[in-house]
């Protein structure tokens, strides 16, 4: 049984850390996302002011 309850613990350790790994993209491409379109939007502001 203790083998079992290792195996059991590693797997959820790696599960966990493969779901952090996922939501860090995901914070990551947000934040890109919002600066992208924070500069497009500035850049045709300007464009509209010329």
């Amino acid at each position: 049984m203790p083998k079992f309850l290792i195996a059991a613990v590693c797997l959820t350790l790696l599960t966990l850390s493969g779901c952090a790994n996922t939501v860090r993209g995901m914070k990551q491409d947000g934040v890109q996302t919002s600066n992208a379109l924070d500069n497009a939007t500035h850049r045709i502001a300007r464009a509209n002011t010329n």
